[in-house]
Formats: C-alpha cells, structure tokens, sequence
C-alpha cells in the first residue's frame, strides 16, 4: 500500500496532532535574535544562567521543566508531564500563547504572534551563535 501525503495528513489530524508548520523549518537565527530581544528580560539562551525564568540553552530537545536550579510553577511541571520534550512544535505552540498552552504558568509574556518571528526565534534558540 502506497501511503500518500493527504494520508499522513489524515493521520495526523485524526491523531489529534497538529501538523508541523513549514515555517518552523525555515527560521532566521540572526532575525530570531532581534526578536529574542522580547524574552532577554527573563531569559538567556547563550549561557547556562537562570534570570527570572529558566535559561534556554539547548532548550529543544530539551526535557520541560527540567533546568537545575530553577523553581517551575507546578503548573509548568504538571505540563511536563503532558509534554515530556521542547520539541519545536511544542516550542511553537507555547511561544505563540504561554499562558493558554500552561494555565497557571508565571511567565507573563503574551506570546508572539507573528509566524515568522516564531520560527525564527526558534532556529536561534536551536544555534544562538549562528547569530553573532
């Protein structure tokens, strides 16, 4: 059986999972560091230094809830249990909406909203040298 693309597609919406977006594939890290700008208040992504939030190095791929030294709102360690990973998709759902994504998340920033300013803040949390 030849399984086409409309058929994963199907798949994956009857899963009840959302489909990659290609734009995450396509991510600027030098723009995503401009836009970076938006977290460097209570993040770093280019040392192991926890401020107000968790750092972000090497954050994709990255077990949720999981930095040394930082205290996670039980809401963010309860989501840990559902999302195990940061995954870029899952990195791109939270960045787009924190607090719907994480209800009782302490974080405060209301997301990014712009397509392009997700992927790319993805592709420079994925290599933040790339943008020096």
């Amino acid at each position: 059986m030849r399984i086409t693309h409309s058929m994963l597609f199907g798949a994956v919406m009857a899963a009840g999972l959302a489909a990659p977006t290609a734009a995450l594939a396509d991510g600027d890290a030098v723009a995503g560091a401009k836009v970076f700008k938006k977290c460097a208040a209570c993040h770093v992504a280019d040392e192991a230094k926890n401020r107000v939030g968790p750092h972000l190095v090497d954050i994709v791929g990255r077990p949720v809830a999981s930095v040394d030294g930082y205290k996670y709102s039980s809401a963010m360690t309860e989501h840990a249990n559902e999302v195990p990973e940061w995954t870029e998709e899952a990195l791109d759902e939270y960045l787009r909406d924190p607090r719907g994504v994480v209800k009782g998340t302490k974080m405060a920033f209301a997301g990014l909203k712009k397509d392009d300013e997700v992927a790319n803040v993805i592709a420079y949390l994925k290599d933040p040298s790339a943008a020096e």
